[in-house]
């Protein structure tokens, strides 16, 4: 997701997707433990939007 769409988002908005995206990343991680991750890539995006998302959370909180 684009950080201009996150920057829309509420508070509450921005948490319920952190959530989404760390079930997410522990998909992933539990697939590539397995040998089941045929997209890698993704690992890395999942990871860098939860960073975005950490971001804006703590600029909001200032």
């Amino acid at each position: 997701m684009e950080l201009k769409e996150l920057r829309q988002k509420s508070g509450a908005e921005l948490k319920a997707h952190l959530l989404d995206l760390q079930k997410e990343q522990f998909s992933l991680r539990m697939q590539k433990v397995t040998g089941q991750l045929a997209k890698t890539h993704e690992v890395r995006r999942v990871r860098r939007e939860i960073a975005r998302v950490k971001m804006l959370l703590g600029a909001a909180g200032q």
